[in-house]
């Protein structure tokens, strides 16, 4: 990567491109020759992914595929405005409509994306004079969104409730109060405590907004989410996720009674400002809730491909998270050390990529590892020989 240019006249972007290289947190796109699958091209060789949120497999399903296709024929590549404006074609509706039939709500709203929806949603829940309480470990659009809202903002222990309810007993009284956290997290691969974050809530008249990107699909006896494994959909009233995971898509949506949909639809940013999303994604994810509700066999099989590599990894004697989910890091501790095991995991046929800060804390930079329900028993043996081989080669194991 070149570090100089002629737009950089005083320097200033070379200079800090060459401290996060001094530092290996120096990123680039890797690009992938081929559709994202349990095995992808990358510079020309086939090697197993394990990097990817398509938890389903459904980015590729031919069903998918023909509903975007379908949709774009009929109504184009873009949808030509804003939602208020023009925007609105019948796949957003339906959409929608699908989205709040699986999640048993009255009402849903689409997003452009996961990062739209949360910089839309907390400033429109909670303003200046209102506090808001976030898990450490919340998703950077989560707090971007929180500083955006205005309100007094606090960060209570990862999961740890006793801090978030020493945080809400010293509150002033009679405060507004919104408590944030994701549902599973995306760097640990562990759930947040949502039936005892909602009894802290009811306790102390706060509301709570859980981003459940990765939960949807995943989570839950249906595949409802974080909030249906925990039992807690009728007790938490609204929620956000994404269709860009296991749905296999892009955008993302919010949930709730209809009242709330309604005030969103004039009050969230992010959605009245910006270009509807793409009929042909829309359309999409309406096939990918249609398949997870009549393929229960895919998250089962992602489920026994779960706990195959993660027991696999154990045993070679990696140290991991406490992950209840797909998402399975692998500690290592240095950036420069988590770049080496994930060179040496690529020349031995694994794509998984270090994950280093501001990502993750500083010395916990690690092997994000991701698997799918469409990984085969053979491929996850290979991926596990290829740790082996990565780990005894840089004496981590």
């Amino acid at each position: 990567m070149a570090l100089t240019d002629d737009t950089d006249r005083d320097g200033q972007f070379t200079a800090q491109l060459r401290h996060l290289e001094r530092h290996h947190l120096l990123r680039q796109p890797k690009s992938l020759e081929s559709a994202t699958g349990p095995v992808v091209s990358i510079d020309g060789r086939q090697v197993i992914l394990l990097a990817s949120n398509d938890y389903l497999g459904l980015a590729t399903h031919p069903r998918l595929i023909q509903a975007a296709v379908q949709a774009t024929e009929t109504f184009g590549v873009g949808a030509g405005a804003s939602r208020l404006v023009s925007g609105t074609l019948p796949p957003h509706k339906e959409l929608e409509s699908a989205l709040a039939r699986f999640k048993g709500t009255e009402g849903a709203l689409v997003f452009g994306s996961g990062y739209l929806a949360n910089l839309g949603l907390i400033p429109a829940l909670i303003g200046s004079g209102g506090m808001i309480f976030a898990d450490r470990l919340c998703h950077a659009s989560l707090i971007d969104g929180c500083r955006l809202s205005g309100a007094e903002f606090r960060v209570f222990r990862h999961r740890d409730v006793s801090h978030l309810e020493s945080l809400l007993r010293r509150r002033p009284a009679r405060r507004r109060t919104l408590i944030v956290t994701d549902g599973l997290f995306s760097m640990d691969g562990d759930a947040a405590p949502l039936s005892d974050i909602a009894i802290l809530a009811e306790r102390y008249d706060a509301q709570v907004l859980v981003d459940d990107a990765h939960g949807t699909g995943v989570m839950g006896e249906r595949g409802r989410g974080t909030l249906e494994h925990w039992g807690v959909e009728s007790r938490i009233p609204f929620h956000m996720g994404t269709l860009g995971k296991a749905l296999g898509g892009i955008g993302a949506y919010v949930v709730g009674p209809a009242s709330f949909i309604a005030y969103l639809i004039n009050t969230a940013r992010s959605f009245m400002f910006t270009t509807a999303p793409p009929p042909a994604s829309a359309a999409a994810s309406v096939a990918a809730l249609a398949i997870l509700e009549t393929e229960p066999e895919r998250r089962a099989r992602l489920w026994a491909n779960r706990r195959h590599l993660f027991s696999g990894l154990r045993t070679l004697g990696f140290t991991t998270t406490d992950s209840l989910s797909p998402i399975i890091p692998v500690l290592i501790g240095e950036a420069e050390r988590a770049l080496a095991m994930a060179e040496k995991l690529l020349e031995h046929g694994v794509y998984a990529p270090a994950i280093r800060p501001p990502t993750v804390p500083k010395g916990t930079s690690r092997i994000r590892v991701t698997v799918t329900s469409e990984h085969t028993s053979e491929q996850l043996d290979a991926a596990l020989e290829a740790f082996r081989k990565a780990g005894k080669d840089l004496g981590l194991i």
